[in-house]
Order: C-alpha cells, then structure tokens, then sequence
C-alpha cells in the first residue's frame, strides 16, 4: 500500500474524528485503503473457518494464532503488521440456524457446544509505525452459508442492560446477544462467555500499552458486524477502552463484475472491490487502490468471465486430506494451538 506515511498522520480522521467530512465523495485514497485493511480482517475470520461438516474440527479455526495472517494470505507486501494475541470462542443459549453456529457430524468433534467466532489481535512494533499508534482489532466471523437463513429468523428483541445500562431501557436482538452473552460450563472453550473473553483480553492489552498512542478496532461482516456493534458499544459504554486510574448515495457498478444476486451483494470481498474503485457520487468506477480483482471470486462467481478467473477457488488443498507414509488419507485441517 503506496503513501503509508500519510495514513499513519492522519488515523485519527480516517476513524472518525470529524465524521469523515471531506472523506467521502469521492472516498479518500487513505480511507479507501483504511477499510479495505479491517476488510481483510474480517475475511481472515471466513478464510480461516472450517465449515466442512465431516472434519472433527467443524466450527474452528483451520489456523493456529501464530499463523493466520499468514495462512489467511494477508501478510505478504501488507506493511500493517498484526500479532495475534486470543481467540474468541461463542456458543448460544437458544437455537439458531447453522449459518451461525456449525456443528461437526463426527463423534471425536473438537466441540459439541462452541464455535470459533474470531481474535483479538495487536499491532507490532512495525505495525505500529506503518498505523501510526498501537492498533488492537478485534475481528469477528460472519455467517458462512447463503442468505435462505434470513427467511425464517424472526427479529426478537430482549433487553440490552447488562451491556447498556438500565437507563432507557435497552433492547437487542435476541440472536446476537445470545451469541455475545452466553456460556457453557461443559465446553473448554465457553465457560466464559464471548463478551467475557474479549472484554478481557480488551482489559489486558489496554494496560500492557497504556504507555503508547492506542486505538481500539472492531471489525466484522454480517453476523460479525452485529456481533462487533454489540461489543463497540459495550466497550465504550463500561469503560473498557479507559485505563482506571485514567479515567445521497451514489451505487456505481464496477465493469469487472456480473450483476450479481443476493448472496454476491452481500459478499465482503465484493464489498472491498467497491471501496477500492467507487468514484462516489460523480458516479463511474476507477480502483484508486491495487488490489487484484481475483479475490472477488474467491468464494463466489462475481467476476466477467473475460478475465479468467475460476469461481469459489479458494479452497483447501484436497480438502485437508493428506496422504500419510503408508499411502492412505487422513484429513488433517487443523493446527493445534500452542496454549490449547
């Protein structure tokens, strides 16, 4: 990414300082670049994912902490550098669909009640002077299957207190509080709820750096954005940001895609695509940054054919089925983690 210096000075804008006055019509090439880059944080929670129901490890990361970015393909010529310091593990206490929640089919599965739901991570010392301050993200995973689940979930409503407050009375949406809030004591992963988690590790890395520039950063897509609304609020609203002794809309259409449907609406890499190239509302569509166009078909078919870019490709080498010394297979798609 060309002119990091620039966005490095100017974060503090770029986040939202003045409510992105001046930034948006047409976006600013440094906030184009800003939110292609927690866009890619949030994709490295779908590209991570093990979704295939017959793996043991159905719901986990395929990566271990040390090796996501990596494994994820966003660490080579990215001048913003990550580490990766917890994994966030939910659960919930009422039914949803599995768009949600996936659940292995095997009998040795990792987990019969948690599913990884994304990580906490902090810039390095070389991130931080590519970000222009110590950056913590916060990154949550969105749904994994198509959009059929949203016919049939119904929008109820609970109350929000315990995250908000009594003033006003609060309400959220039942779902994803349940995924934010919820335990189980039977599962390794979740005898601390997802909100638990975070909060503190938030607790944690906010005092480790108390002495830097610090910025609290959270990303997610779908589910995860309503997962990472839920939790910006609850960040702000308890505190947890704060050291306690310191107290008219332009759709222009990009001549690389098809017209697409819902399911390639909805789509995070599409997305990225848009910001990359959106002219705001002059209209017309020009990418004011690099980013190759084949990453929109990674796990959809949104390109014009004319390009020659297959569909869905990003897939995992046979499936993660590796063949052992003695000539059989064995699926073997996960990493262990050092500390699990």
């Amino acid at each position: 990414m060309e002119n990091k210096s620039n966005l490095a000075k100017r974060w503090r804008l770029l986040s939202g300082e003045e409510n992105w006055k001046g930034l948006l019509d047409p976006l600013d090439i440094d906030l184009r670049r800003y939110i292609i880059h927690y866009g890619e944080m949030a994709q490295a929670t779908y590209d991570t994912f093990i979704s295939e129901k017959v793996s043991k490890y159905a719901g986990s990361s395929r990566y271990a902490k040390k090796n996501l970015f990596s494994g994820v393909d966003i660490e080579l010529g990215n001048p913003f550098k990550y580490r990766v310091t917890k994994y966030l593990y939910a659960t919930s206490s009422i039914p949803l669909p599995e768009a949600f929640i996936v659940k292995s089919l095997s009998r040795e599965a990792w987990s019969k009640e948690s599913n990884w739901m994304g990580y906490v991570a902090v810039a390095t010392d070389e991130g931080k002077m590519a970000l222009g301050r110590r950056d913590i993200v916060i990154a949550w995973r969105g749904t994994i299957q198509a959009l059929e689940w949203a016919n049939d979930l119904e929008f109820v409503l609970v109350s929000g207190k315990k995250i908000l407050g009594e003033e006003h009375d609060p309400k959220v949406h039942q779902g994803w509080y349940s995924i934010y809030t919820s335990y189980d004591p039977r599962s390794p992963f979740n005898k601390s709820s997802a909100r638990d988690q975070v909060l503190g590790e938030i607790k944690r890395l906010v005092e480790q750096y108390k002495n830097e520039d610090i910025s609290i950063t959270v990303a997610g897509h779908s589910l995860g954005a309503a997962i990472a609304t839920l939790n910006a609020v609850d960040i702000v609203s308890n505190g947890i940001n704060k050291l306690a002794d310191q107290p008219n809309k332009a759709c222009p259409k990009s001549k690389y895609l098809k017209l697409g449907d819902l399911m390639s609406w909805h789509n995070l890499e599409a997305y990225m695509h848009g910001v990359a190239g959106t002219q705001g509302s002059k209209g017309g569509f020009k990418l004011e940054v690099h980013r190759d166009i084949a990453l929109v078909n990674k796990a959809m078919d949104g390109l014009n054919d004319k390009y020659d870019v297959p569909s869905s490709w990003w897939v995992e080498k046979n499936k993660g089925m590796v063949q052992q010394e003695d000539g059989s297979w064995k699926l073997m798609d996960h990493e262990q983690d050092d500390d699990s």
